[in-house]
């Protein structure tokens, strides 16, 4: 078979018809340009170009066989380009999408160990509707999303877990529950149970949970955020089931509320990290989600 080097070097006479300045192209001296060519002419047992003091010629089978080389040299670009982007870090902008119940609470955490790991890497933040979310990684708004998985549209796209996160209910502080650290769902059946409004993944985990359990979520209030949904609960209207992150974040020195465990049977949501299957950068993000993952351990405690 030929080498990349002899069919690079056929391509070059065939675009430029000129011996010398062919070589000239692809880096190499005249004498071993013909001599390559010679070479490959004796392996295939065809004359592929013909030779003259005044002309070069291309003959049928040389112009064959350089559309062929060209197909191959171009093949053998995109290979070299695969494994170079492979082997390299991230560099430029990422634009990350994450929905407003995660972002605040998780990104911050991340950021000193990205830029640690990742120096020339700049992250674009956009809190996204979670029900926008796998739509708008498919169309390219977003290059990776974190966000609860399974992730819609999961055929187009490559997920990765980074860990499982407990919810926690959250009560007013002057509430009877206040007094305990932990409560079991079947202490609920006369706690009203406020969540996010209706369609919300966090939304649709609490309300399965709470039919489950026997629990009533009242139906005519609901919050459009976290912070909403506590103000709520401070004020006496109810309780809240409450992602650990946000309430470790921003409940730890609330005194308007309680945060207690749920014990016996745990609420909890995955969240993962994901990319399009088909981008350019797949292999690379693959190596980011990555590092994510086995940063979470320490970056987001254990839960």
């Amino acid at each position: 078979m030929p080498t990349i080097r002899q069919l690079e070097y056929l391509v070059a006479i065939a675009d430029i018809k000129h011996f010398r300045r062919a070589a000239e192209r692809v880096n190499t001296t005249q004498p071993t340009l013909s001599g390559q060519l010679k070479s490959l002419e004796e392996r295939l047992g065809v004359l592929l170009v013909e030779r003259s003091r005044s002309r070069v010629v291309m003959t049928p089978a040389g112009a064959e066989i350089v559309d062929i080389a060209r197909r191959i040299l171009r093949d053998t670009r995109e290979i070299r380009a695969i494994g170079t982007s492979h082997n390299k870090k991230l560099s430029g902008i990422v634009r990350l999408g994450v929905p407003h119940s995660i972002g605040p609470s998780l990104v911050p955490r991340f950021t000193q160990d990205l830029r640690r790991e990742y120096p020339d890497l700049k992250f674009h933040v956009r809190e996204e509707d979670p029900l926008n979310l796998a739509n708008a990684l498919a169309d390219g708004t977003y290059d990776i999303v974190i966000g609860p998985m399974p992730i819609a549209g999961g055929g187009a796209f490559e997920a990765l877990d980074l860990y499982t996160e407990p919810l926690q209910l959250v009560v007013p502080s002057d509430h009877t529950l206040a007094r305990k650290s932990d409560v079991a769902a079947t202490e609920l059946r006369d706690v009203s149970i406020i969540t996010l409004d209706a369609g919300h993944p966090l939304s649709v985990m609490v309300r399965h949970f709470c039919q489950q359990s026997g629990i009533r979520v009242l139906s005519n209030y609901s919050g459009n955020s976290l912070d909403t949904l506590r103000e709520m609960v401070a004020t006496g209207l109810g309780a809240a089931f409450l992602p650990m992150l946000f309430t470790r974040a921003q409940l730890s020195k609330d005194r308007s509320v309680k945060v207690l465990d749920i014990v016996g049977r745990p609420l909890t949501r995955r969240i993962g990290v994901a990319w399009r299957r088909s981008g350019n950068h797949s292999g690379r993000f693959a190596g980011l989600a990555q590092f994510l993952r086995d940063t979470s351990d320490h970056v987001v405690g254990p839960l």
